[in-house]
Protein backbone atom coordinates (compact mmCIF):
# COMPACT_ATOMS: atom_id res chain seq x y z
CA UNK A 1 0.00 0.00 0.00
CA UNK A 2 1.27 3.13 -1.23
CA UNK A 3 1.43 6.53 1.14
CA UNK A 4 -0.67 9.47 0.12
CA UNK A 5 1.08 12.93 1.06
CA UNK A 6 3.00 15.75 -0.62
CA UNK A 7 7.15 14.92 -0.06
CA UNK A 8 9.07 18.11 1.49
CA UNK A 9 11.37 18.78 -1.84
CA UNK A 10 7.91 19.68 -3.09
CA UNK A 11 6.51 21.42 -0.52
CA UNK A 12 9.57 23.46 -0.65
CA UNK A 13 9.12 24.03 -4.17
CA UNK A 14 5.50 25.59 -3.97
CA UNK A 15 6.71 27.67 -0.89
CA UNK A 16 9.18 29.20 -2.68
CA UNK A 17 6.87 29.74 -6.10
CA UNK A 18 4.93 31.71 -3.63
CA UNK A 19 7.65 33.87 -2.14
CA UNK A 20 8.66 34.58 -5.67
CA UNK A 21 5.20 36.04 -6.65
CA UNK A 22 4.48 37.88 -3.62
CA UNK A 23 7.73 39.47 -3.84
CA UNK A 24 6.96 40.20 -7.53
CA UNK A 25 2.96 41.66 -6.15
CA UNK A 26 3.62 43.30 -3.26
CA UNK A 27 5.62 46.35 -4.81
CA UNK A 28 3.17 46.46 -7.98
CA UNK A 29 0.45 47.00 -5.50
CA UNK A 30 1.85 49.98 -3.77
CA UNK A 31 2.84 51.79 -7.01
CA UNK A 32 -0.95 51.14 -8.36
CA UNK A 33 -1.54 52.35 -4.72
CA UNK A 34 0.68 55.66 -5.14
CA UNK A 35 -0.67 56.13 -8.63
CA UNK A 36 -4.29 56.52 -8.03
CA UNK A 37 -3.22 58.76 -5.21
CA UNK A 38 -1.77 60.95 -7.65
CA UNK A 39 -4.47 60.73 -9.78
CA UNK A 40 -7.14 61.89 -7.20
CA UNK A 41 -4.55 64.74 -6.35
CA UNK A 42 -4.38 65.89 -9.98
CA UNK A 43 -8.35 65.86 -10.09
CA UNK A 44 -8.99 67.06 -6.81
CA UNK A 45 -6.23 70.12 -8.16
CA UNK A 46 -8.14 70.48 -11.82
CA UNK A 47 -11.38 71.42 -9.92
CA UNK A 48 -10.12 73.47 -7.35
CA UNK A 49 -8.24 75.40 -10.17
CA UNK A 50 -11.65 75.51 -12.04
CA UNK A 51 -13.94 76.85 -9.48
CA UNK A 52 -11.45 79.40 -8.98
CA UNK A 53 -11.63 80.63 -12.71
CA UNK A 54 -14.87 79.95 -12.70
CA UNK A 55 -15.87 82.57 -9.67
CA UNK A 56 -13.41 84.85 -10.73
CA UNK A 57 -15.74 85.28 -13.93
CA UNK A 58 -18.36 85.24 -12.50
CA UNK A 59 -17.78 87.91 -9.73
CA UNK A 60 -14.49 89.90 -11.27
CA UNK A 61 -12.36 89.08 -7.67
CA UNK A 62 -10.47 85.78 -6.51
CA UNK A 63 -11.90 84.37 -3.47
CA UNK A 64 -10.54 85.17 0.15
CA UNK A 65 -10.61 81.28 0.52
CA UNK A 66 -11.36 77.84 -0.68
CA UNK A 67 -14.79 78.12 1.87
CA UNK A 68 -15.96 81.16 -0.40
CA UNK A 69 -16.28 78.36 -3.11
CA UNK A 70 -17.92 76.40 -0.77
CA UNK A 71 -20.59 79.16 -0.12
CA UNK A 72 -20.38 80.55 -3.45
CA UNK A 73 -21.62 76.46 -4.28
CA UNK A 74 -18.92 76.45 -6.46
CA UNK A 75 -17.65 73.55 -5.09
CA UNK A 76 -19.41 70.90 -2.77
CA UNK A 77 -16.40 71.15 0.36
CA UNK A 78 -12.87 71.70 -0.17
CA UNK A 79 -11.41 68.87 -1.78
CA UNK A 80 -9.25 66.14 -0.07
CA UNK A 81 -5.23 66.23 -0.60
CA UNK A 82 -4.73 62.72 -1.05
CA UNK A 83 -0.96 62.64 -0.34
CA UNK A 84 -1.27 64.83 3.24
CA UNK A 85 -4.51 63.22 3.80
CA UNK A 86 -6.27 66.23 4.70
CA UNK A 87 -8.80 68.83 3.54
CA UNK A 88 -5.85 71.31 3.83
CA UNK A 89 -4.33 73.10 0.72
CA UNK A 90 -1.25 75.88 0.39
CA UNK A 91 -2.82 78.85 -0.96
CA UNK A 92 -1.20 81.02 -3.51
CA UNK A 93 -2.71 84.75 -3.12
CA UNK A 94 -3.32 87.23 -5.87
CA UNK A 95 -0.19 89.90 -6.05
CA UNK A 96 -0.55 93.32 -7.48
CA UNK A 97 0.54 94.24 -10.82
CA UNK A 98 3.91 96.37 -11.33
CA UNK A 99 1.62 99.42 -11.98
CA UNK A 100 -1.45 98.66 -9.94
CA UNK A 101 -1.48 100.09 -6.55
CA UNK A 102 -1.46 97.79 -3.39
CA UNK A 103 -4.46 98.27 -1.18
CA UNK A 104 -4.00 96.45 1.96
CA UNK A 105 -7.41 96.64 3.13
CA UNK A 106 -8.71 94.90 0.18
CA UNK A 107 -8.33 91.24 0.64
CA UNK A 108 -6.42 89.11 -1.38
CA UNK A 109 -7.73 86.12 -3.07
CA UNK A 110 -6.85 83.08 -3.96
CA UNK A 111 -5.11 82.81 -7.40
CA UNK A 112 -3.60 78.64 -6.90
CA UNK A 113 -3.88 75.84 -5.04
CA UNK A 114 -0.87 73.58 -4.18
CA UNK A 115 0.14 70.07 -2.37
CA UNK A 116 1.15 70.76 0.85
CA UNK A 117 3.26 67.58 0.42
CA UNK A 118 6.92 67.28 0.63
CA UNK A 119 7.42 64.23 -1.09
CA UNK A 120 8.03 63.61 -4.33
CA UNK A 121 6.05 62.36 -7.11
CA UNK A 122 6.26 58.93 -9.06
CA UNK A 123 7.68 60.92 -12.04
CA UNK A 124 10.25 62.53 -9.59
CA UNK A 125 8.42 66.02 -9.33
CA UNK A 126 7.60 67.57 -5.99
CA UNK A 127 3.66 67.37 -5.55
CA UNK A 128 3.90 71.26 -3.93
CA UNK A 129 4.73 71.98 -7.78
CA UNK A 130 1.91 70.27 -9.51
Amino acid sequence: MAKKGFTLIEILIVVTLIGILVAILVPQYKYSVLRAKEAVLKENLFQVRDAINKYYFDKKKYPSGLEDLVTARYLREVPFDPIVKKHEWQLVMAEPLEDEEFDPEQAQGVIDVKSLSQAESLDGSPYAEW
